[in-house]
């Protein structure tokens, strides 16, 4: 593969990553400390589910310089894309202010209603 395919596959990933995460560094972080946030999602017998700290490491890689992501960096905000493509499609019906899937979601860095 060339370095400019690849250049350009690196480019639409971030899109898509812009695309898919939402919330800014800052509000996500700020969401993260709500009482919401740490009730929602599975915990699969941990104190924090997933989701939560998948939440933590978004934050940072929005505060990371694009030249400064690494291959596993790459490999995850495909994940989360993925994640938050697959969610979407579940919605439920009717307004969804307050469920745990909006809230789910959030964690992930997607606000459904924005």
């Amino acid at each position: 593969m060339s370095d400019t395919t690849q250049g350009t596959r690196r480019d639409e990933l971030f899109s898509d990553f812009a695309h898919a995460v939402n919330l800014p560094a800052g509000q996500l972080e700020h969401w993260l400390e709500t009482k919401e946030s740490r009730n929602a999602g599975r915990h699969k017998g941990q104190s924090e589910s997933h989701g939560h700290a998948t939440g933590r490491r978004i934050v940072r890689l929005l505060r990371t310089r694009k030249a400064d992501f690494t291959a596993d960096d790459l490999v995850h905000m495909r994940k989360i894309i993925h994640h938050i493509d697959r969610q979407l499609r579940h919605r439920p019906r009717g307004d969804v202010s307050d469920t745990e899937w909006r809230f789910s979601l959030m964690n992930w860095g997607h606000d459904p209603q924005r």
